[in-house]
């Protein structure tokens, strides 16, 4: 795909700050694009993420511009409302229910306002670092997602007609998701074959004051269950004492 692109050609990456993204950013990088990252002030209570995120842009060399948009104003999320992040959940709790960790149409919000972005800056390639394999269960993460998305924003800005969907005077956009069916263990391995800094991510949903992960949300026993299962050594300082994770 990255052959018949023109070269260094512009793309905007959502970058959160955590491992996922981080690694859709290097393999955007690999790939040849002029990298443009955004990243989303939210009402997160995890804010020290834009850290992180900000960290991982400079240490690419790209663009970073961070959006403010209030999602506490919606509410309905343990990470934007006043609601317990759930702890030590089990394996069968993981792979269940959507959790309260999910951000009501959070990635829906954010891919329109970086679709917004790229048509400024004439960048028809958008990278999404969402995951559909070892993931907290959000809707918003899957491929059909993805795919509607596109067809979507093509309509929204003009590429297509009302008619036959013909393209109109420039391409259309294409969101790319490079990690979507991958496992955390590919991720992980991915990363340190693109030469990710892992020390520079964050991924806790509840950290202490001090940023430092609490090693029991969901986003941490996944994040150190693909460390051990990937055979890295995890770089992430964690604010209590956690139990070894086999893998």
């Amino acid at each position: 795909m990255a052959g018949a692109l023109p070269h260094h050609a512009p793309a905007v990456v959502l970058l959160s700050g955590g491992l996922d993204s981080a690694v859709a950013l290097a393999a955007a990088k690999r790939d040849g694009f002029a990298c443009h990252a955004i990243s989303f002030d939210y009402g997160q209570r995890h804010r020290v993420e834009l850290e992180a995120a900000a960290r991982i842009a400079a240490r690419a060399g790209v663009p970073h511009k961070v959006v403010g948009v209030d999602l506490r104003a919606i509410g309905g999320s343990a990470l934007t409302d006043d609601i317990d992040v759930p702890k030590d959940r089990s394996e069968a709790e993981l792979s269940g229910s959507v959790p309260v960790t999910y951000v009501p149409a959070r990635n829906l919000i954010f891919l329109s306002i970086a679709a917004g972005y790229a048509q400024t800056l004439s960048a028809w390639n958008i990278f999404i670092g969402v995951n559909s394999v070892d993931y907290s269960g959000y809707p918003d993460c899957r491929w059909p997602f993805v795919e509607a998305f596109a067809r979507a924003a093509n309509f929204a800005t003009g590429v297509w007609d009302d008619r036959d969907r013909a393209t109109l005077q420039r391409p259309g956009f294409t969101i790319h998701a490079p990690l979507i069916n991958l496992t955390k263990v590919q991720i992980i391995r991915l990363g340190r074959e693109l030469g990710v800094d892992f020390m520079l991510t964050h991924s806790c949903y509840d950290p202490g004051e001090s940023g430092i992960a609490c090693g029991h949300c969901d986003s941490c026993l996944i994040r150190r269950r693909g460390f051990a299962e990937a055979g890295v050594p995890d770089p992430t300082r964690y604010h209590a004492r956690v139990p070894a994770v086999e893998p």
